[in-house]
Order: C-alpha cells, then sequence, then structure tokens
C-alpha cells in the first residue's frame, strides 16, 4: 500500500479548492513510464474527494493499460466499497473516438461512450472510470478527441475530475487535453529522470494552451542541484 495522504493534502492546499459554481479538471502527467502518475492521480482524487463539496471523478485516461479500479478495490480499507457501474457521461459525450468505428451485429453505428463506465466508492464521494478495452475487436483503437465537451460536461457534476495520463513517452494525450484542462500537475521519480525530459513535456504542454500548476517528486524529498528550478523556472 502507498499511503501520500499527508503529500496530496499539501498539494491540494496548493491548488486551492474549486468555485462553487464550476468543478475543475487537472491532469496528473509525466515524461515517461514508472513515474508513479496513477498512484499520484489515485491518491489526490481519494484526498480531494474527502474534502469536496461534490462528488470527484478519477478518470483512468490510460485507454490501451487500464489499473485504476482494480487498484482501488485492492484497498477497500481506504477507499471504501466498490459500488455498481453506471454510464460515465451525463450527457452522452466521451472524450475519445473509436477508429474504425464500433458497429453492433447489424454493422450499425455504437457510440464509443458505451464502453465507458463509472463506479462510485468511499462512499459516493470518488466515481472512477474503466475503459472495456475487451470490447475492442483487432485492430480498433480508441485515440483522445482535443475536444472539451466531455470535460465541460462533468465540470457540472464533479468538484475536480482527476486525470490518469498515460506517459508521454507513451502517448500524446497530456498535450492533446492541455487546452481543455484547468491545469497540469507534472510527477517526477527525481532519483532516476534528468531534468531534460519533463522540461519538454513542460514546454510542450504550455505550446498547446496548457498551465503547468505544479510538480510533485515522487518516491524522494531529494533533488540534483538545479533540478526544480530547471523545471519550474
Amino acid at each position: 500500500m502507498v499511503d501520500l495522504t499527508s503529500e496530496m493534502a499539501g498539494l491540494w492546499a496548493a491548488l486551492g479548492p474549486a468555485a462553487a459554481h464550476r468543478g475543475r479538471v487537472i491532469q496528473i502527467a509525466a515524461a515517461g513510464s514508472g513515474e508513479g502518475v496513477s498512484t499520484v492521480a489515485r491518491e489526490y482524487a481519494r484526498v480531494a474527494a474527502v474534502r469536496a463539496r461534490k462528488p470527484v471523478w478519477l478518470i483512468d485516461g490510460d485507454l490501451a493499460q487500464q489499473g485504476q479500479l482494480e487498484a482501488i478495490a485492492s484497498e477497500p480499507e481506504r477507499f471504501g466499497r466498490i459500488g455498481r457501474a453506471a454510464q460515465a457521461s451525463p450527457d452522452g459525450s466521451c472524450f475519445f473516438a473509436i477508429s474504425p468505428r464500433l458497429t453492433n451485429r447489424e454493422g450499425q453505428p455504437v457510440s464509443p461512450v458505451n464502453l465507458l463506465t463509472a463506479r462510485p466508492c468511499l462512499g459516493g464521494r470518488l466515481w472512477v472510470t474503466r475503459f472495456a478495452t475487451e470490447h475492442l475487436r483487432s485492430g480498433q483503437r480508441a485515440a483522445v478527441l482535443p475536444q472539451p465537451g466531455y470535460w465541460d460536461a462533468l465540470r457540472k457534476h464533479a468538484d475536480t475530475v482527476v486525470i490518469d495520463t498515460p506517459a508521454g513517452e507513451r502517448s500524446d494525450m497530456a498535450i492533446t487535453l492541455a487546452p481543455f484542462v484547468d491545469a497540469t500537475v507534472i510527477v517526477v521519480a527525481a532519483e532516476s529522470t534528468s531534468a531534460n525530459e519533463p522540461l519538454a513535456l513542460r514546454d510542450e504542454i504550455e505550446a498547446a494552451g496548457g498551465r503547468i500548476a505544479g510538480m510533485v517528486m515522487n518516491r524522494t524529498t531529494w533533488s540534483p542541484p538545479g533540478f526544480l528550478s530547471r523545471l519550474t523556472g
């Protein structure tokens, strides 16, 4: 078990509460795999859900390698019982497309949102999504859409939407979504990551119109001389 309660409480305090009239969307990102993005996203969502006025949503954005719901289900003492699945879109919108498109047995088109469900935990304070990759046929893939519709729809129902974004080396999701989220938090495992990789990710996100809200130094409190200044300067 990884418990980042104190660290994520500090991040929550630094980001501040969401506006009373509009939920916010925060994506957690990293340049490379193994930085701990999923753990940070999960822990931040848990801490935020305890403090939020409305439900918090944790979006498992890695459409090729799902794992958040299973990780949460393995810790019932911290996240509570997992509730029944529901459609993960309040208005039928979706943040991804399937290519070649989804069809039913009669060849009629099927909305990709049917592959995305959400289940509640923490007594309904936290909702966690799952994308049904097992229903894709051979050759089909999911691609993130550069559109705000889904995120704007969730803002009306959630205090905070936390996106667990796949590593930049595997996906451009963090850059694609940058203009449509309120903030991006970059996760860095300082003992194994050079400053160049997260620095490049930061620059790409900002060039796309995104805002970098801060950085989480994962698994260590030490950083090489000049490491943070190079990333945040």
